[in-house]
């Protein structure tokens, strides 16, 4: 009867080679299925950002024109006269300072009429991210 315990309790203490080998491939597969959808999640939010942030940044430069009757001469105007708390952050660069300013056309004053983003390449639309 000794023998008998002794034998379980040597077999019963850990877990064998073949069933670690089992659960890491488990994870590995379910790893292979989740990364890819966060990386794509993580992509989607940059792009609502994006538009978040330009529309947020355009509103601002209209409502500066409605009340100064000229378009601003810097996006920094903007933050000084409190039409914006901060500059927005280009979330594809993360920088502040890679927007693209659209001056507006010859008779109007001012240097600010539009932003576009700095950033290289397309969103997950397949449109370039210079066209927002």
């Amino acid at each position: 009867m000794v023998s008998t315990m002794s034998t379980r309790a040597r077999f019963s203490k850990g877990f064998t080679l073949i069933e670690l080998l089992i659960v890491l491939s488990v994870i590995a597969l379910m790893l292979t299925i989740a990364l890819p959808n966060y990386f794509h999640s993580i992509d989607a939010s940059k792009d609502k950002i994006l538009a978040q942030n330009l529309l947020a940044t355009r509103d601002a430069i209209d409502r500066f024109y409605g009340d100064a009757g000229r378009y601003p001469d810097s996006l920094d105007e903007l933050v000084e006269k409190h039409y914006l708390r901060t500059l927005p952050v280009d979330p594809i660069t993360d920088s502040t300072t890679t927007w693209h300013i659209v001056p507006p056309e010859e008779p109007l004053p001012g240097k600010v009429y539009d932003i576009k983003s700095g950033a290289q390449g397309v969103d997950s639309n397949g449109k370039p991210y210079e066209a927002l």
